[in-house]
């Protein structure tokens, strides 16, 4: 460990969307109450980050693109952004370089950084997933990460596997809002009582919305008919709100929509079953125990890309966590209404279906490590670690 001085640690941290900025604000503020020295943050990120006393290089929406017809159209910008951070970096020589996710960007530059600068040592916040994609991406960040903060647990073992750079798990934020997931015993009683809450979930991306709401509604109209009565739930995000409502209103069976996020949790601390898109949200639903039907329909242009590349026997996040397909997931044409109804139905009754699932998620706060650190502490700590700036 180096001596305590009065001259500041110089850290530059690069987030390029907003959960990278949450991630980065939580870290910043787990750094200075970790770090023997008083700390000077300089870099690139969004809102919460900005609380915490950074100045953004330039607004962080320039790289928040999505579509490769969006990509191709801002390229230049992209690259430019991409040399205008390397050349701020260089100029600044802070002490690290912390890179936050977003790698089709971060990595680039940390890339550039390090051929630059070689002695500048470099920490990457959450692991791309080449556990499911392109797993050559874990040797190649050999070159340029000193240490990776991984939010899933079997990532290290992956890393390891594949070739990749040292990598240790500090925990996913989720962990933290476990409170907000979990019923008390009021909820639970509403969890239990008619007619069962049903989340359905259509994806946040408006491209999902447009393959999966209709999909979402027969299916309902089919359950509603099989069970009986239910209280529809359906959380979205602001963003998306017009397009999920006016595709809503088509539905047999109208939806409460909600956009509020205490409204969100509160809804899976009631909820009985759901139907969601793939994504985070499987894990979310999971930490909440309730059981889940998942779906995922892409264009067969994406499809056919998947199949000559994704690794792996489930592309739900909460499988893969659980090391275990516990939520069934039907994807492409296997999800039609007619086999979405017949397998979300069991799971609003006492059903061995449902006991399934129920027993698999009791096991997140094991492997996740639930309850014992926080996420952004154990983060700091490793990266005040991988500088030579740990508290002894």
């Amino acid at each position: 460990m180096t001596e305590t001085s009065s001259s500041p640690l110089r850290l530059f941290l690069i987030a390029c969307e907003e959960s990278g900025d949450r991630l980065g604000g939580a870290l910043m503020r787990a750094l200075r109450s970790a770090s023997l020295r008083p700390i000077e943050f300089i870099g690139l990120g969004g809102g919460h980050m900005a609380e915490q006393g950074l100045t953004t290089l330039f607004p962080i929406d320039d790289l928040a693109i999505v579509g490769f017809n969006a990509v191709f159209a801002r390229l230049p910008l992209l690259v430019r952004r991409i040399h205008e951070t390397v050349d701020a970096v260089l100029r600044e020589k802070p002490d690290g370089l912390i890179i936050i996710d977003s790698p089709d960007f971060t990595h680039r530059v940390a890339g550039r950084v390090r051929k630059a600068a070689p002695a500048i040592p470099i920490v990457d916040y959450v692991s791309p997933s080449v556990w499911a994609w392109r797993p050559g991406r874990a040797r190649a960040m050999r070159r340029y990460v000193d240490h990776l903060l991984a939010l899933l647990p079997f990532e290290p073992d992956a890393h390891k596997r594949l070739g990749g750079p040292p990598c240790t798990y500090v925990g996913h934020p989720l962990t933290e809002a476990v409170a907000d997931l979990r019923p008390d015993t009021g909820e639970r009683a509403r969890r239990n009582a008619d007619p069962p809450v049903l989340l359905v979930l259509p994806g946040s991306r408006s491209s999902e919305i447009a393959r999966h709401l209709d999909l979402i509604g027969e299916t309902v109209q089919l359950l509603e008919t099989r069970c009986g009565p239910l209280e529809l739930v359906l959380p979205t995000v602001p963003a998306v709100r017009a397009k999920v409502e006016q595709g809503a209103a088509r539905w047999a069976v109208a939806p409460k929509i909600i956009v509020e996020p205490a409204d969100k949790w509160r809804a899976f601390r009631t909820a009985r079953a759901a139907l969601a898109v793939s994504g985070t949200v499987t894990l979310e639903l999971a930490l909440a125990g309730v059981p889940s039907i998942v779906i995922y329909r892409v264009s067969l242009l994406e499809e056919a890309i998947g199949r000559m590349f994704l690794r792996g026997s489930t592309i739900v996040l909460a499988n893969l966590v659980l090391g275990e397909n516990a939520m069934p997931e039907f994807l492409q044409r296997d999800a039609t209404p007619e086999r979405l109804a017949a397998a979300v139905a069991p799971l609003l009754g006492t059903t061995p279906e449902r006991v399934r699932q129920v027993d698999a998620f009791a096991k997140l706060d094991r492997i996740m490590e639930i309850g014992q650190v926080s996420p952004s502490a154990r983060a700091a700590e490793i990266v005040l670690r991988t500088l030579g700036e740990g508290k002894e």
